[in-house]
């Protein structure tokens, strides 16, 4: 392994946001089922996934930073995944438009041979303008919806529906950047100096 900072996703989202910080950095996604269990909280199923895919990939590379996440879009009590057909995107579409959704954000950062490691879940509240029907057929033939969990990406095309947020924009993009360079910073896992920014041996 080249760096010292694996990013266990695959999510294009993530990768851009840990780039723009002039990080050195491996992409080794987990194989990690999302799967969910029957009574659990919101907030404890971002956490457990995110920790979960951040062990997948650590242990493997015991001696590399390891971070991890996993996203959920939540609207009244119902979560919102990814849609896969036409049909579920615009029912999705539907049923955030007009109203306050919240984006939920569990991360984690682990280094197995120092002990390290600290997860967070970070909230953050959407406000979907009122979409009309054809403004939501017209979105869904973008093709952008489909690989977003409630079937929007608020850093693309979708940015136009997005009334206001409350809270993290990258949250919503997908790894709040905020809390997760405090985090790698307190564990040692980051050293930012006047000259820069760097993953610590």
């Amino acid at each position: 392994m080249e760096n010292g900072l694996i990013l266990a996703s695959k999510s294009p989202r993530r990768l851009a946001l840990l780039k723009q910080m002039s990080l050195d950095f491996d992409t080794i996604p987990s194989k990690v089922e999302e799967n969910s269990i029957e009574g659990e909280s919101p907030e404890g199923h971002v956490l457990r996934l995110a920790r979960a895919k951040a062990f997948d990939v650590g242990v493997q590379y015991p001696h590399c930073w390891v971070v991890a996440a996993d996203t959920i879009v939540r609207v009244d009590d119902s979560v919102l995944g990814k849609p896969k057909t036409q049909e579920e995107a615009i029912e999705m579409l539907t049923r955030l438009s007009g109203r306050d959704h919240s984006v939920l954000t569990g991360f984690s950062v682990l280094h197995l041979v120092k002990e390290a490691e600290d997860r967070q879940a970070v909230k953050t509240a959407v406000k979907v303008k009122r979409l009309t029907r054809s403004e939501m057929k017209w979105y869904v033939q973008t093709g952008e919806p489909f690989d977003k969990a409630g079937a929007y990406a608020i850093q693309g095309i979708g940015a136009f529906m997005i009334e206001s947020i409350q809270g993290s924009y990258t949250n919503v993009v997908g790894l709040p950047m905020c809390e997760l360079i405090q985090m790698m910073t307190r564990l040692g896992a980051l050293s930012i100096s006047e000259f820069g920014i760097r993953i610590t041996e």
